[in-house]
């Protein structure tokens, strides 16, 4: 990740990367063409790292951190290939998602053998202990991939419905990744839900900072992203907007929402009515907020380069850009 050094797990991030290949190679080359297309498409392995820091704070000594680490990301992986199903994306990180490259069919497809290759590495493991956190993490994220399809252009979702939402689909993989470190590091109930609520609340700010870029401008295109309201999803900054709106105005926007394709204009009206309840700058405020949580969970580990590393993730999530 930009500006954060974690050359003191370098070894081990390398040894994960390796796994990648290991745990993919099956005698159907789709597979591994497809989940390699998603995996080395930019993404920073935040999970990964935070799994494998986790661990080390509390002083792990093992090497099923890194099968663990790999599964984490093999778990996002999936989600993703199913999200962008889903939502008809045809962009991932700045290139064709793999839906558009490989066919809905493939990565829904690569997407299932991804969680089914996910849990037959940790029943390897034979900790009953990790997979249930996994299995626990899985089954919410599920849950709050559904009931963000069942609010879809619902102008009542309230902001209570929306962190409800942010933290099963987004939040909790962040939190098995750090409780996942703790366990194995076999550490007592105060030490891992001390690391669930750092992860947990590092991935609340993650998805509220997501939410908070898809409303700034892009000053080298100058217009804003956009894509959630394309979507139909109704994130933070026009939830947090829409309260606050005069009838009139809630008229005006509730218009466009519905509409099936949005011209530039109406991404432009939307933008300046979210900008004018500085609703934009309400959802970073909401994003430092958890980050300042996180970090406070972080209080019981004495100060070493891991719980800087951690430390400077949590920072990160609220710096981070476009």
């Amino acid at each position: 990740m930009r500006n954060i050094s974690f050359s003191y797990i370098e070894d081990e991030l390398k040894r994960v990367e390796e796994q990648f290949e290991t745990l993919l190679m099956t005698e159907t080359p789709l597979i591994h063409k497809v989940a390699k297309y998603v995996i080395s498409s930019g993404g920073k392995r935040i999970r990964p790292i935070l799994l494998i820091v986790s661990a080390k704070i509390c002083g792990y000594k093992g090497e099923n951190h890194i099968p663990l680490a790999a599964v984490i990301e093999f778990i996002h992986t999936a989600t993703l290939l199913h999200d962008d199903v889903v939502d008809n994306a045809p962009l991932r990180r700045g290139k064709s998602s793999a839906n558009i490259v490989f066919g809905n069919e493939a990565s829904v497809l690569v997407g299932d053998y991804l969680f089914a290759k996910s849990f037959k590495i940790l029943s390897a493991l034979d900790n009953s202990e990790i997979t249930k956190a996994y299995s626990d993490a899985t089954t919410l994220m599920a849950e709050g991939e559904v009931k963000e399809l069942v609010k879809t252009a619902d102008v009542k979702t309230t902001e209570e419905e929306y962190l409800d939402i942010i933290i099963k689909k987004t939040a909790v993989l962040f939190a098995c990744a750090s409780q996942a470190g703790a366990i194995i590091a076999g550490q007592d109930g105060n030490c891992i839900k001390n690391l669930y609520d750092y992860g947990l609340n590092i991935g609340i700010a993650f998805q509220l900072m997501d939410d908070a870029l898809d409303y700034i401008s892009d000053e080298e295109f100058g217009k804003f992203i956009g894509n959630d309201l394309k979507e139909g999803k109704l994130t933070l900054p026009i939830i947090h907007a829409l309260k606050r709106a005069s009838q009139k105005e809630k008229d005006t926007i509730l218009k466009i929402i519905y509409k099936k394709r949005l011209t530039v204009k109406d991404l432009k009206t939307v933008l300046g009515f979210v900008k004018s309840y500085g609703s934009i700058n309400y959802t970073i405020s909401k994003a430092k907020e958890a980050v300042e949580k996180a970090k406070e969970s972080l209080v019981i580990f004495s100060d070493s380069e891991y719980k800087t590393g951690l430390i400077d993730i949590a920072n990160y999530i609220t710096e981070r850009k476009l």
